[in-house]
């Protein structure tokens, strides 16, 4: 193998090639739509309130150097490990990193910035063609797409979607244009993309009233101040069910953060146990528990929620979007509360999208995930929350095939590895496809 083509240059693909270099694997070249690489969406940020929500003692890139960012801080900085950084700082991190490797690698890694849109087998190899017309080819093709857009949420109407007042990406522009200085603003979802949104809005000069709705309601935990090791030696019981009871029996014993976290050795273990029943149960039934508890927020960040609630500046409510309607005076939200059968009404002056990135091949709007799930290249994993892939990362065709040619890497790999969301799992994967694709496995020290 002499070259890979990676597509996408946000976290997960800007990591696998500066493994690629690190390992002395074969040339690579870097396909990414941002103007700078390696930060992706979560990293790109400017806005110094969206914070890490992980200590930085555990945001190392690599796993066999865990006191690499660290490091990195304490020469830049007067942050240590113990601080939840500035996103922004850490994607300074990510894109010095890939820098210098580039730097390092005396040509055998480059960065073209385009927009992929299909794949197509090449006598021994693979070409990748580009919307401009341009191709390259490689050897090897890792998909590195990251999380795709969320999808519409039921109830969001043709005549909501063309309404400029309804913000689908809560990323693109500012969401206070056109929102009168004591107006509301509704967003759906209460998940880690509303922090951000609400965030945003107080940075802004908000000082109106944000109302998010989701169909439970929960938000995210915070972090605790003080750090308390697990300490489980056992991995819990691999069916849904049993794995609950366990988790509950635990948290009696320790506090139940701890309870959680004491699970992070064994989750994707415990995961690729389940079947695939068990896997959906997880999802329909547990799943919002597990988010919340799971990936956690900054002690930071949940006091400036907390004051925005006690100031009525935010209100979270548990229920179902019923309808949308554009009026004169704003968007009117119609949602059904939690265990009630009334109907409720929300003027907003606009509504967000945060129902957080979805994984669905089939309503994937990507031409290039499309055109290569159109010919059978890829198929959608058995629960539809992201690509089909095997234990190595390769890409499953419609017929079941696992492909060399063609891996995945990052959030789209939930299916097959569940917790592949976060740094400490991405970047595990990332720096193992690197040793393979540099046939490096004799290298010791993992740190794993």
């Amino acid at each position: 193998m002499s070259h890979v083509v990676i597509v996408g240059g946000g976290f997960s693909g800007a990591l696998l090639a500066i493994n690629l270099v690190r390992h002395d694997g074969p040339c690579a070249t870097l396909i990414e739509r941002r103007s700078v690489p390696g930060r992706g969406t979560a990293y790109s940020t400017a806005h110094p309130r969206h914070l890490l929500n992980v200590r930085a003692a555990n945001m190392s890139a690599y796993p066999d150097d865990p006191d690499h960012f660290t490091r990195w801080l304490a020469g830049c900085s007067d942050y240590d490990g113990s601080h939840f950084v500035p996103r922004q700082i850490y994607g300074d991190y990510l894109e010095q990193m890939l820098r210098e490797a580039i730097e390092r690698s005396t040509g055998r890694l480059a960065v073209v910035h385009g927009d992929a849109v299909d794949i197509e087998p090449s006598g021994d190899g693979q070409r990748v063609l580009l919307a401009d017309g341009s191709s390259i080819e490689g050897d090897v093709v890792a998909l590195a797409v990251g999380n795709l857009p969320p999808t519409t949420p039921p109830g969001i109407g043709e005549a909501a979607l063309a309404d400029e007042r309804y913000i689908a990406d809560p990323w693109h522009g500012s969401l206070m244009e056109g929102v009168p200085p004591e107006g509301t603003v509704a967003v759906i979802g209460t998940g880690l993309t509303m922090v951000d949104v609400a965030l945003l809005l107080d940075a802004e000069g908000f000082r109106g009233r944000a109302v998010a709705l989701s169909r439970h309601g929960f938000t995210p935990q915070p972090h605790r101040h003080e750090v308390v090791e697990p300490s489980r030696t056992e991995r819990p019981p691999t069916d849904a069910v049993g794995m609950l009871r366990a988790l509950r029996q635990r948290a009696r014993e320790v506090p139940w953060r701890v309870a959680v976290d004491e699970l992070r050795p064994y989750t994707q273990g415990l995961w690729r146990a389940m079947s695939t029943t068990d896997r959906a149960r997880f999802l329909r039934h547990l799943r919002p528990w597990w988010d919340v508890h799971r990936h956690r927020i900054s002690p930071a960040v949940a006091e400036k929620l907390e004051r925005m609630e006690e100031e009525n500046r935010l209100a979270i409510e548990a229920g179902r979007l019923v309808s949308v309607e554009p009026g004169a005076a704003g968007l009117t939200i119609r949602y059904r509360p939690r265990g009630s059968t009334e109907v409720r009404e929300l003027v907003a002056a606009k509504l967000v999208n945060a129902t957080g990135p979805q994984g669905d091949l089939g309503r994937a709007r990507e031409p290039l995930l499309r055109a290569l799930r159109d010919r059978g290249r890829l198929r959608a994993d058995p629960l539809g929350i992201g690509l089909d892939v095997d234990q190595d990362s390769r890409a499953i065709d419609r017929d079941g095939k696992a492909s060399d040619e063609l891996l995945v890497i990052g959030p789209m790999t939930r299916g097959a590895f569940w917790e592949i969301v976060a740094v400490p799992d991405i970047r595990r994967q990332a720096w193992s496809i690197a040793r393979r694709l540099a046939n490096s496995h004799w290298v010791e020290g993992e740190g794993l």
